[in-house]
């Protein structure tokens, strides 16, 4: 097939994908101070995590740029052949909720079981229901192993498994999302802040 052939594969990939952001690799600023680990997240870009059904775990304070990174990961996926789903987590929650109602349930598991990469973005934002774990529980026992996750969270990873709420359901969830996850942690104050005083008048400073 010719590059017009799979420049329109990958640009269907991408508009399934939905990403919040149209992030690319060529737009990481490595000098940015947020700690990002650039040895790991080049080797991510190489995309053998995705082949070998790894996770993603991305970590910080709000503005650091999770979801950013998030995107870029995931479009580099859709570049390198994969599909890809983005989703704020409440989002998750109240489609599935819905697909629950309407009978569409298995369908839609079916779906997201079946995207190579799914973004679940804003982790631990909300205090789970208990149909919320048990849905969560179902979505990662079906990728465990055979797909890859990336999830952003303002909240440290020792703090998930308290977020989740049951004991029992957190092991298990956890269990199938950070044994073969790569973790990558950023600090630093927000980005959005730091643009936001570079373009403020000096005397409004």
């Amino acid at each position: 097939m010719g590059s017009a052939g799979s420049n329109r594969q990958t640009a269907s990939r991408l508009r399934r994908a939905k990403l919040k952001q149209a992030a690319v690799a060529e737009d990481v600023d490595h000098r940015a101070a947020r700690s990002l680990d650039k040895t790991l997240f080049n080797r991510l870009l190489a995309g053998a995590w995705v082949k070998e059904h790894q996770n993603v775990l991305i970590t910080g304070p709000t503005g650091v740029g999770k979801t950013f990174l998030a995107c870029v990961l995931a479009n580099q996926a859709c570049r390198q052949g994969h599909t890809a789903l983005y989703m704020r987590m409440p989002r998750l929650f109240e489609e599935l909720a819905i697909a629950h109602g309407d009978g569409r349930y298995t369908k839609l598991l079916a779906q997201i079981a079946k995207t190579d990469v799914l973004v679940l973005d804003d982790w631990g934002l909300a205090v789970l229901t208990d149909t919320a774990r048990r849905d969560l529980l179902e979505i990662f026992d079906d990728r465990h192993g055979h797909r890859s996750t990336i999830i952003t969270s303002q909240l440290p990873l020792e703090h998930w498994h308290d977020a989740i709420g049951d004991p029992t359901l957190a092991d298990a969830i956890l269990d199938r999302l950070v044994h073969n996850a790569h973790q990558l942690t950023l600090t630093g104050e927000s980005m959005r802040k730091r643009k936001n005083s570079l373009t403020k008048p000096k005397d409004q400073e």
